[in-house]
């Protein structure tokens, strides 16, 4: 384990995890520049980890799980500590957190009760992700420039996040219905 967290892309993991409070009170300070750019490093650190671990060779058990941790906690912070300042509405935070931490608890469920650990994103999963991205990205621009257009683009940011967030959780749980039966099948099987 501790070989796995000297890597390198796994350090810039760590680092990304750092980030977040600092990130999170930049915020409630309404210290909007210094968090816009803290959070581009960390989304940085998040590309340059990836990269680093196929090109160095690193892939470790730990980053499989601690790059996903660092990325949705992340952004659920952010989600959380701009409605908490009135940049994003809370019920489109609500259904992020929601739906994060509803994936969270089947994810482990499965993982413990029937050995599943196939977990990896589906298309509508890493279309959900970029629109999270993309909206905290024009919530921190609109906070910064008084541009008419940034705060167009962060209204439809609001609504495709909502509604991908929606359509991911709901194609997460028919997989994992998916999961059960077949788990349940083979067992029969056996």
């Amino acid at each position: 384990m501790l070989r796995q967290l000297r890597a390198t892309p796994n350090q810039l993991t760590l680092l990304r995890l750092i980030f977040i409070p600092f990130i999170a009170m930049m915020v409630l300070d309404g210290r909007f520049a210094a968090a816009l750019a803290l959070f581009v490093v960390a989304g940085i650190s998040d590309g340059l980890d990836g990269y680093l671990a196929r090109r160095l060779d690193q892939h470790t058990r730990l980053g499989l799980y601690l790059d996903p941790i660092a990325d949705k906690l992340l952004l659920s912070t952010m989600f959380v500590v701009l409605a908490a300042v009135h940049r994003v509405p809370w019920k489109i935070t609500i259904l992020v957190f929601s739906r994060d931490l509803g994936i969270l608890i089947v994810s482990m469920l499965l993982f413990f009760t029937m050995s599943i650990r196939d977990f990896k994103p589906s298309f509508w999963g890493k279309a959900n992700t970029v629109a999270q991205i993309a909206t905290v990205l024009l919530v921190f621009l609109d906070a910064v420039t008084n541009s008419l257009w940034i705060t167009d683009l962060k209204v439809v940011g609001y609504w495709t996040t909502f509604a991908l967030t929606l359509i991911s959780w709901i194609h997460y749980t028919v997989k994992a219905g998916q999961w059960l039966r077949a788990s349940g099948s083979n067992k029969m099987a056996a």
